[in-house]
């Protein structure tokens, strides 16, 4: 038998292959595709917006409602 460029029964371009899935499974600082962020919602973005002091507690009432509103209707 020839055993010439086989590291531990496998053929170096195995190894580099395997490697290579390995840094890419946890090193990659990408999202897992199955473990996404949800979208923020209209009303999580008022929310945002209001913490940051965009606008006073009656705009932000107001905003609220709006969109509360427009949600009942959609259903």
């Amino acid at each position: 038998m020839i055993y010439e460029n086989y590291y531990w029964g496998m053929n170096l371009i195995w190894w580099i292959i395997w490697v290579v899935l390995i840094v890419w499974i946890f090193v990659v600082p990408y999202d897992v595709p199955g473990q996404r962020r949800r979208k923020d919602t209209p009303l999580d973005i008022l929310q945002q917006r209001f913490a940051a002091g965009q606008f006073t507690t009656q705009e932000y009432k107001e905003k609220k409602a709006i969109l509360e509103n427009d949600l009942v209707k959609s259903k």
